[in-house]
C-alpha cells in the first residue's frame, strides 16, 4: 500500500510567524506530530510519501502513485482539510482522515467525500481501519468508545518522513491529557483528565533518533500541560538532564504549562538544567471572577503576576494566552488584559476572543441556552465568538481590537521584551550547536536594520540590547530572537483590526438587512 500523508494548510495566525521565519529561511514553525505518529503505527511494510501543504503544493505525480490518501488537522485548518478531500476524491482515490478536527465535527468530513473515519487515538483505531482494509471494506467510521490507549506502547514517530529543515522546531510528546477542567477546552474532552506519560526511556529514544537525523536546535514539547503529571516528569528530568549532558546540550526545549508550575521550584530548576528555556501559559484573564466561572481554578489559588515573576526568575520565558468574551466579563477586560501582560513583561501574548470548542462543557451550557452561533469554535485571532456573549459582542471586538494594537506596537514589545529579560533566571548551561549559519547571520542584520536603524524605537532597541548583553552575554541571542518575533507582529495586528472590523460591519449590515425583512413582513 502506497499511503500519500497530507497535512492541510494552516491560515495566517498569530503562529504563524511567517516574517520571522523568513528572516531564518525557514518555511514552518512545526512540523505534524500527529501524522509522523500515524506512520509509524501504520504497517511498516506499506510505502509512505507526505506533504505538508504549509512547505508547499501536491504535485500531481505524488496523487498518482498514492493508493490512499491520509490526511490530519485541527479546526482552524478546515478550509484546507476538506478542499484536499475533495482534491483527492476528483482523482479517485480512497480518503481516510483523523485527528482532532474530524473527532471533534466527523460529519464535516463525511460531507467532504472521506471514506475512513479513523477517530479518536490512533493507537486503538488505526488497527481497527488496518482490519477494515484487509477485508476489503470500502468505507467506515473507526472510534474507541472512551477507550484511551496505553501511550507506553507508541511507537517512535517516522521522522524520516520530514522535510526537517523546513521547520524551526521539531516536535515530541510526552504526556496527553490534562487533570484540570476549564470550561472552554477541548483538550480534555480529546484526551481526557488523567494525565498518561510516556517512559523516559521512549523520549530519549525519540530525542536519539532526531539526533542522528542531524536534527539540533529547538524542541518543542507538545503536552497541553507538560506538568499534569509531576511524578512522571521529575523522573523524566532525570534522565533527559544526563543525555542532554552526553550529547554535549543539542537540544533547548518549549512546552506548554499551568501555570501552578510556579509552586515547584525545584520542578523549574530541573526543566532549565535539562535546557527548558520557553514555557507557554494558559493565564486567559486576570480577573478572577471570569476564572472562577470558566473553571480555572488553578489560576485562583496564588497570585497570577507573582507566578509569572517566578517562572521568569527560574529561567523560563513565559508566553501567554488570554481570552476575552467569558460570561460576566465586566467592561474594561482588554484593558485589564493588556495592563496585566506589560506588568508581567509577557512579550508573546497569544490573544483571542472565546470561542465554544465542539462538545466541551462551555458548548454543551450554551447549546442548552439556545446561545451557539457556529458549531466549529475556529480558534483564530480574526474570529468573532461563535456564541451570543452577555454583554454586545462590539464592546468585546472593539477592546479586543484595541488591546491587540497596543501590545503590539513596537515600542510596547520593547519594553516588554527587556524587562523579561533583564529578570530572566540565567541557564548554567552551554548548547552544543553553536554554528552560525549564513541565513542565521542575514536573519540578525535584518533585524538589525529594520529595529536598529529604520524605525523611531531604534535608539531604545540598542540601549536593551546592549545592556542585556552586559548583563550576561549568554542571553543576547535568545534576546534577539524574540525581538526577531515582532517582525511577524507588527504586519499582523494590522490584520486582525482590518478583518475583525470587517467581520463586525457585515454582522450590522446582515442585522439591518433582518430587522428591514422583519418590518416588511408586520406590514
Amino acid at each position: 500500500m502506497r499511503a500519500l500523508l497530507i497535512y492541510p494548510a494552516f491560515p495566517k495566525s498569530f503562529w504563524s510567524f511567517e516574517k520571522f521565519l523568513e528572516l531564518v529561511s525557514r518555511k514552518v514553525l512545526f512540523p505534524p506530530l500527529g501524522l509522523v505518529t500515524v506512520a509509524a503505527i501504520l504497517p511498516q511494510e506499506w510505502e509512505f510519501k507526505l506533504v505538508d501543504c504549509n512547505i508547499r503544493e501536491i504535485t500531481e505525480p505524488e496523487w498518482a502513485w498514492a493508493d490512499i490518501v491520509i490526511i490530519s488537522a485541527m479546526i482552524v485548518q478546515k478550509e484546507d482539510f476538506l478542499a484536499q478531500i475533495k482534491n483527492a476524491k476528483l482523482r479517485g482515490k480512497p480518503v481516510a482522515v483523523g485527528g482532532p478536527y474530524p473527532t471533534s465535527i466527523p460529519e464535516d468530513s463525511s460531507v467532504a467525500g472521506a471514506d475512513y473515519l479513523v477517530l479518536d487515538e490512533g493507537e486503538i483505531t488505526i488497527e481497527m481501519f488496518i482490519k477494515a482494509l484487509e477485508s476489503g471494506e470500502k468505507s467506515g467510521v473507526f472510534r474507541s468508545n472512551g477507550e484511551k490507549p496505553d501511550v507506553t506502547k507508541t511507537p517512535i514517530p517516522r521522522y524520516d518522513l520530514l522535510e526537517l529543515n523546513a521547520y524551526q522546531y521539531m516536535s515530541i510528546q510526552f504526556s496527553r491529557g490534562c487533570p484540570f477542567q476549564c470550561e472552554f477546552c477541548d483538550i480534555i474532552v480529546l484526551y481526557g483528565r488523567k494525565p498518561r506519560t510516556k517512559n523516559p526511556a521512549q523520549v530519549l529514544a525519540e530525542l536519539e533518533y532526531l539526533y542522528s537525523l542531524g536534527w539540533r536546535g529547538g524542541i518543542f514539547m507538545v503536552d497541553d500541560n507538560f506538568i499534569g503529571n509531576k511524578r512522571n516528569v521529575k523522573l523524566l528530568l532525570e534522565e533527559l538532564k544526563i543525555w542532554q549532558a552526553n550529547h554535549d546540550y543539542p537540544f533547548n526545549f518549549y512546552t506548554e504549562a499551568s501555570v501552578d508550575l510556579a509552586q515547584d521550584s525545584q520542578l523549574m530548576e530541573s526543566m532549565v538544567e535539562c535546557g527548558f528555556n520557553t514555557v507557554f501559559l494558559g493565564i486567559e484573564t486576570p480577573d478572577a471572577e471570569s476564572l472562577q466561572l470558566t473553571k480555572k481554578f488553578q489560576n485562583t489559588r496564588s497570585s497570577l503576576e507573582e507566578g509569572i515573576d517566578k517562572i521568569t526568575r527560574a529561567g523560563l520565558i513565559p508566553v501567554a494566552g488570554f481570552i476575552l468574551g467569558f460570561d460576566g466579563e465586566k467592561p474594561g477586560a482588554g484593558s485589564r488584559i493588556a495592563k496585566f501582560i506589560e506588568t508581567t513583561g509577557i512579550s508573546r501574548a497569544f490573544f483571542t476572543l472565546l470561542q465554544a470548542l465542539p462538545n466541551t462543557a462551555l458548548w454543551h451550557r450554551l447549546e442548552k441556552e439556545n446561545r451557539l452561533l457556529s458549531e466549529d469554535g475556529n480558534i483564530n485571532q480574526t474570529t468573532l465568538t461563535n456564541f451570543i456573549p452577555t454583554r454586545p459582542i462590539e464592546e468585546i471586538a472593539q477592546e479586543y481590537i484595541d488591546a491587540f494594537w497596543e501590545l503590539y506596537d513596537a515600542q510596547s514589545y520593547l519594553d516588554r521584551t527587556y524587562k523579561c529579560f533583564s529578570k530572566l533566571g540565567i541557564s548554567p548551561i552551554e548548547f552544543g550547536n553553536k554554528k552560525i549559519s549564513m541565513s542565521m547571520l542575514r536573519g540578525l542584520f535584518i533585524i538589525l536594520w529594520r529595529q536598529g536603524v529604520k524605525r523611531k524605537t531604534r535608539y531604545r532597541f540598542w540601549h536593551y540590547l546592549f545592556s542585556i548583553i552586559r548583563r550576561d552575554p549568554k542571553l543576547w541571542t535568545s534576546y534577539i530572537t524574540v525581538c526577531g518575533s515582532y517582525e511577524h507582529f507588527a504586519e499582523y495586528r494590522s490584520i486582525v483590526r482590518k478583518e475583525i472590523q470587517e467581520k463586525l460591519a457585515k454582522m450590522t449590515v446582515s442585522e439591518e438587512q433582518n430587522s428591514k425583512k422583519l418590518t416588511g413582513i408586520n406590514k
